[in-house]
Order: structure tokens, then C-alpha cells, then sequence
């Protein structure tokens, strides 16, 4: 894995085992991956035990999809090209009650063979040792967790999105604090958007420190030499001409590449959005998420100071 050093966040060096050393993996917790609401409100009113009774009640009956579904849906159809992606259940419930959590995914056709159950203990601790470039969860304490101690981590959202036919995986990616560092969202929140667009100018030519989420888009792009008509990436931003070119030089001095830039210059992302249809849409801002397609919260930056 590649060091990734911005402000608040270092993703180190591990390693990993042979096996997934040269995949990308994507750590995804039961609250991601399935509707999960009829049990958590009964944790929620009756208590653990309860909760532990009526999973073993409902163990044969398979959760529904939730909002991560269609993108880790597809990313593991990719693998019918060879070994390119791994999904690993990285869940909070104990052995038994997640049992069927792995029935469900396999009553899905989802290929996923390996979890951790931690029994209520952070799971992101195990995400160096699992060379993970992105855990994906619906509880925002774990994710919040995570992403300070410099992992890659989101919040999935609720989401009305209904899912297409189209093979195809659709990508979407906030820039600055998702893919790069917080530095220049720090100059716009100090200093304004005038002073935000003569400091990217000055420094049109320096790339930006990458964010927490560089490292999974270079596995993306990794997987994309293989299937590139597979794969469609956007970046959907806020900035716009010039800053856009400080953005651009970034992506190039990373070696990293998308398909589709937008650069709305503050105009609001949701029209995009909505026309791109993302099966997964990454953003350091909540007020940038939708519920009309499968948004994460990246609480990363001084955005979420």
C-alpha cells in the first residue's frame, strides 16, 4: 500500500498476505451491505439478547440489499475476468449472530468467503492487516473512528436508488477531501473563493497531497486496464476554471485517471448526479449528498472539524 500523508491522515505501509497483496480490498460491514432495519430495531428496543434470539429465529430468511449493495454487487462480478477484487465482512455482530450475514450474501450470489466478527469491538483495527483500501459501514462511529486513525472509511446514506441491469460500475468522486488532502479546502474556508483561486493558480503546477481515497482509485484504475468498459469514473466538484487545472495535474503526478471530470464551480451536484446515476458517490460533505443515488459521507478534513 502507498503512504498517503495529508493533513489529519497516514494510510501506512503493511504487509498482507500473498493472496490479496495484489487485489482491491473492500472491507464492508452487514449495515452497508443489507437493509438491516428490522433487526436493529429490535436491538434497539429489546436488547442484545432478544437480537441474538430473533437472528437465530429469521436465520434462513436473507436479508434484503442495502444501499452498498449494487456497487459491491458488481465489483465482484469483475473478478469473472480473473482474481481482481476482495470483499470482506468486517461486522460488529458476534460469531453467531452473523451467520447470516454470510447466508445472505450467498442467497444473493454475492461471492464473499471471508469475514471478521468482532463482537462489538472496532473492526477498522483490522484493516491494515487485511491491506483494505476503503470499509464501508452505516454507523457513523466506526467510520469516524477509522478515518482518524488515518483509514479510509465511509458512511453509507440512506438511499431511494433503484438498481439498473447495466453490468457496468459507476464510480463518482468528490476531489479535495476524498481523493486529495483538506490543504486547499482549508485556504477556501479561511480565505474565501477569490483567495481559494490565486492560491491553486500560484500553485497550479504542485500536486496536492492525496486523500484518503486516492489509494482505492488507483486500485479502480488498476482493475480498468484489465476492463476498461467496465468501469466508468467521475469526479463531480465543486471547483472550476482555474483551479480545475491544479486538480487535473494532481490525478497525473499520481498516475491515476477518470473518465469524466465535472467541474461546477459551486453549482449543485445533484442534477449531475442524478443524470451520471453513480452506484456509489464519495463526498467529504453531507450537504453534497442525495438520496437518489448511493451516497458516502468521507468525514475527512476541515470540513468536518
Amino acid at each position: 500500500m502507498i503512504p498517503v500523508r495529508g493533513a489529519g491522515i497516514t494510510v501506512r505501509s503493511h504487509a498482507v498476505a500473498p493472496s490479496l497483496e495484489n487485489l482491491l480490498v473492500v472491507g464492508i460491514a452487514s449495515s452497508a451491505l443489507f437493509d438491516l432495519s428490522a433487526s436493529d430495531a429490535v436491538f434497539q428496543s429489546e436488547g442484545e439478547q432478544a437480537y441474538r434470539a430473533y437472528q437465530e429465529a429469521h436465520l434462513d430468511e436473507p436479508f434484503a440489499p442495502g444501499v452498498a449493495f449494487p456497487f459491491i454487487r458488481r465489483l465482484l462480478q469483475l473478478n469473472s475476468l480473473g482474481p481482481l477484487v476482495e470483499v470482506i465482512v468486517l461486522s460488529r455482530n458476534s460469531p453467531d449472530t452473523g451467520l447470516r450475514i454470510l447466508r445472505s450474501a450467498a442467497h444473493h450470489g454475492l461471492a464473499i468467503t471471508r469475514a471478521i466478527f468482532t463482537e462489538g469491538r472496532a473492526p477498522h483495527e483490522f484493516m491494515p492487516a487485511l491491506n483494505m483500501s476503503l470499509f464501508l459501514s452505516a454507523h457513523s462511529d466506526d467510520v469516524r473512528k477509522a478515518t482518524l486513525a488515518g483509514m479510509p472509511a465511509g458512511q453509507v446514506l440512506a438511499s431511494s436508488f433503484i438498481d439498473d441491469d447495466d453490468p457496468a460500475l459507476r464510480i463518482a468522486f468528490d476531489f479535495d477531501g476524498v481523493l486529495a488532502d483538506d490543504a486547499a479546502e482549508r485556504i477556501y474556508q479561511s480565505g474565501g473563493l477569490d483567495r481559494f483561486q490565486e492560491h491553486e493558480a500560484t500553485n497550479v503546477v504542485t500536486p496536492l497531497d492525496p486523500g484518503p481515497l486516492r489509494n482505492f482509485l488507483a486500485g479502480i484504475n488498476r482493475i480498468q486496464r484489465q476492463a476498461e468498459d467496465r468501469i466508468r469514473v467521475s469526479v463531480v466538484t465543486a471547483r472550476s476554471a482555474p483551479a480545475h487545472e491544479r486538480a487535473i495535474n494532481s490525478l497525473k503526478a499520481w498516475g491515476l485517471t477518470v473518465n469524466d471530470a465535472f467541474f461546477l464551480g459551486g453549482l449543485r451536484k445533484a442534477p449531475i448526479l442524478d443524470v451520471l446515476k453513480p452506484h456509489i458517490f464519495f463526498d467529504d460533505q453531507r450537504g453534497h449528498l442525495i438520496q437518489t443515488v448511493p451516497c458516502v459521507h468521507i468525514p475527512f478534513g476541515v470540513a468536518n472539524e
